[in-house]
């Protein structure tokens, strides 16, 4: 099984100031998809080089801001970066990553492409809207090509968009707010229903409600399970054809977080 874990870290140096690096000796991922990485590329492999994996990175526009990496124990035989926007505030939101799965008895060997991706939250009556509906086309022009391609591919990270009433628990009281819109719920649609893509947090965490990724650090959101599904590992057809399992890995309790957001982990079978 190959083993794939996304997580928004919300800065990978308070991440594993809290027990993040505990976490990675127990679940032990192949490739690890990580968001809001708020440190440049040499923060970034002081956490990670030591134990021998891949990097491809790219730092967001602002300091402390987003910036998403991939991190994988497969060697990598192509990095892109970006969707090529030119827009300061698309930067640290889009990292591709070829990687190259060994022939192992009767398996050939075979390239998996992999994504972090970071997408806007934005706020309602504010430009930050507009920047992230732009984005969004982006995203899914370049989803309507990987699904094209006919490969294994998958598109993981923080979306910043509860697509179903089952994906957030207060749902009613969240109707018109940034991440739950109809009009961001309605490219999450196209992506499923017209695209192709497999949403594998529903497909293999059942009907809902939840199981949530992301509870606010404020109250007693966390104890209350008052959560929302916005992290996502989506899949082409012939890669959700081998998925055997999806886990968030919910904390404990509050005081064992690492982040604001769980890690969501898919089992594949390559």
């Amino acid at each position: 099984m190959l083993r794939v874990a996304t997580v928004n870290v919300n800065g990978i140096r308070a991440a594993f100031r809290r027990g993040m690096g505990e976490w990675l000796d127990v679940r032990k991922p192949d490739v690890l998809l990580l968001q809001e990485v708020r440190g440049s590329d040499e923060i970034l492999a002081d956490h990670l080089s030591p134990d021998g994996w891949h990097l491809a990175h790219e730092a967001g526009h602002a300091k402390g801001r987003a910036g998403v990496a991939i991190a994988s124990r497969l060697p990598m035989s192509a990095v892109r970066i970006g969707l090529g926007t030119d827009v300061t505030g698309d930067a640290g939101r889009w990292v591709e990553a070829d990687l190259e799965i060994p022939a192992e008895g009767e398996r050939a060997a075979g390239t998996l492409t992999v994504v972090s991706a970071y997408l806007h939250s934005g706020t309602v009556g504010t430009p930050s809207m507009d920047e992230k509906y732009a984005f969004l086309a982006h995203v899914t022009t370049r989803l309507a090509e990987l699904v094209e391609s006919g490969g294994h591919v998958v598109v993981a990270g923080d979306l910043n968009i509860a697509h179903r009433e089952v994906d957030i628990k207060n749902w009613k009281g969240n109707r018109g707010k940034a991440g739950f819109l109809p009009e961001e719920r309605a490219h999450l649609d196209r992506w499923f229903d017209e695209l192709g893509w497999r949403d594998l947090g529903r497909d293999l965490g059942g009907p809902g409600p939840g199981p949530f990724t992301w509870w606010s650090w404020r109250g007693k959101a966390f104890d209350n399970d008052a959560g929302w599904r916005i992290d996502y590992q989506l899949a082409t057809p012939p890669l959700a054809a081998l998925a055997r399992a999806a886990t968030v890995d919910r904390a404990a309790d509050y005081e064992a977080r690492f982040s604001d957001h769980a890690p969501l982990v898919v089992e594949y079978d390559l």
